[in-house]
Protein backbone atom coordinates (compact mmCIF):
# COMPACT_ATOMS: atom_id res chain seq x y z
CA UNK A 1 0.00 0.00 0.00
CA UNK A 2 1.29 3.56 -1.14
CA UNK A 3 1.35 6.54 0.89
CA UNK A 4 -1.12 8.20 -2.13
CA UNK A 5 -3.86 5.42 -1.54
CA UNK A 6 -3.30 5.93 2.70
CA UNK A 7 -4.56 9.22 2.63
CA UNK A 8 -6.91 8.81 -0.11
CA UNK A 9 -8.92 6.13 2.74
CA UNK A 10 -8.08 9.26 5.46
CA UNK A 11 -9.81 11.41 2.66
CA UNK A 12 -12.84 8.81 2.61
CA UNK A 13 -12.86 8.45 6.33
CA UNK A 14 -12.93 11.89 7.32
CA UNK A 15 -15.91 12.27 4.78
CA UNK A 16 -17.79 9.20 6.34
CA UNK A 17 -17.74 11.07 10.01
CA UNK A 18 -18.47 14.38 8.78
CA UNK A 19 -21.45 12.94 6.64
CA UNK A 20 -22.82 11.01 10.39
CA UNK A 21 -21.86 14.13 12.50
CA UNK A 22 -23.81 15.95 10.00
CA UNK A 23 -27.02 13.25 10.06
CA UNK A 24 -27.10 12.96 13.88
CA UNK A 25 -27.29 17.48 14.02
CA UNK A 26 -30.55 17.48 11.74
CA UNK A 27 -31.82 14.49 13.69
CA UNK A 28 -30.88 16.47 17.10
CA UNK A 29 -32.61 19.38 15.79
CA UNK A 30 -35.54 17.97 13.97
CA UNK A 31 -36.58 16.09 17.75
CA UNK A 32 -35.79 19.33 19.75
CA UNK A 33 -38.42 20.82 17.32
CA UNK A 34 -41.13 17.99 17.83
CA UNK A 35 -40.51 17.89 21.93
CA UNK A 36 -40.80 21.93 22.54
CA UNK A 37 -44.50 21.50 21.50
CA UNK A 38 -47.39 21.32 23.72
CA UNK A 39 -50.28 18.94 23.15
CA UNK A 40 -52.48 21.61 22.27
CA UNK A 41 -50.45 23.08 19.91
CA UNK A 42 -49.63 19.44 18.64
CA UNK A 43 -53.78 18.94 18.23
CA UNK A 44 -54.46 22.43 16.77
CA UNK A 45 -51.66 21.59 13.77
CA UNK A 46 -53.33 18.22 13.21
CA UNK A 47 -57.11 19.96 13.08
CA UNK A 48 -55.52 22.41 10.39
CA UNK A 49 -53.96 19.68 8.48
CA UNK A 50 -56.95 18.11 8.23
CA UNK A 51 -59.23 20.86 7.27
CA UNK A 52 -57.24 21.26 4.52
CA UNK A 53 -57.05 17.89 3.42
CA UNK A 54 -60.41 17.64 3.28
CA UNK A 55 -60.38 21.21 1.27
CA UNK A 56 -58.38 19.29 -1.46
CA UNK A 57 -60.64 16.07 -1.54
Amino acid sequence: MSFGSARVWKIVGLAGLAGVTATGVIIARNHRQRTQRTPEEIHARLRERVAAAQKAA
